[in-house]
């Protein structure tokens, strides 16, 4: 049962990756779906209050709970880390503490400090969770993944820049049309070099990487028309969407 409450979670919350993971085969979903039903709880624990207290406190009983799950000891009964408990190994909990431990910039309202406080941002948030689910499943290369995990990372955020503007935030280093488009071909560069050594990543472990099939459109949007950014003008309408699913779904996550 706690594996449906995952996959129900995830349904509700991140439809991109429910998507992904109900085309992939059903031994990947028994990792899938605990790994984003996790990804999801602590996303959000920074935004369900506004006492910063209170949300250190949630991101740290994530954490806790991950320390269990690494040690090998009891772990807390709940049905997001009883799932995660039964998928994860040592250094799977290494890494997504690391996760969790970014997303505590998600609480406060300072600006990343530069280029490189923002990269580790998304190389954490991103790219933990992508290798992590790659590793569990197969065969692959972490560079790649990671390099992957970025370019989606930055589409993802792009997306959700009007959203964490309105809350006060500020999401990027530099938010100048200049600066949108630099970061947008840069995270392009990411991703063309990852799909050029599709081959290092087994058929096993690239179902998670298809999650990221909204990261190339997004980019490109992005660095065509970079003021669609703060406006919230990009992705695609529900039909195209679904036709650039099926595309990478049946032809790979290089598409």
């Amino acid at each position: 049962m706690s594996l449906n409450a995952c996959a129900a979670l995830v349904e509700r919350a991140d439809p991109a990756r429910f998507r992904s993971t109900m085309a992939s085969p059903v031994p990947a979903r028994r990792i899938l779906f605990p790994l984003y039903a996790f990804n999801v709880e602590v996303a959000r624990a920074p935004w369900v209050t506004e006492e910063p207290m209170i949300a250190e406190m949630r991101l740290q009983w994530w954490r806790d709970a991950l320390e269990e799950i690494a040690t090998g000891g009891t772990v807390r009964k709940h049905e997001v880390v009883d799932a995660l408990a039964a998928v994860l190994d040592a250094e799977g909990a290494r890494l997504l503490d690391g996760l969790i431990a970014a997303r505590r910039w998600d609480i406060y309202k300072d600006p990343f400090e530069d280029a490189s406080h923002f990269d580790d941002y998304i190389n954490a948030t991103s790219g933990h969770l992508m290798w992590t689910a790659s590793r569990l499943l197969g065969a692959a290369d972490e560079h790649v993944v990671r390099e992957f995990a970025y370019a989606s990372g930055v589409a993802n955020l792009f997306l959700a820049i009007p959203d964490l503007e309105e809350r006060g935030r500020k999401p990027l280093v530099d938010g100048s049309i200049e600066a949108v488009t630099t970061l947008s071909q840069r995270a392009k560069t990411k991703l063309d070099a990852a799909c050029r050594a599709r081959a290092s990543v087994s058929p096993a472990a690239a179902v998670t990487l298809t999650s990221g099939y909204l990261a190339r459109p997004v980019l490109h949007q992005a660095r065509i028309k970079p003021d669609r950014v703060a406006r919230g003008a990009l992705g695609l309408p529900p039909l195209r969407e679904s036709l650039r699913f099926a595309h990478v779904a049946l032809r790979g996550w290089w598409r």
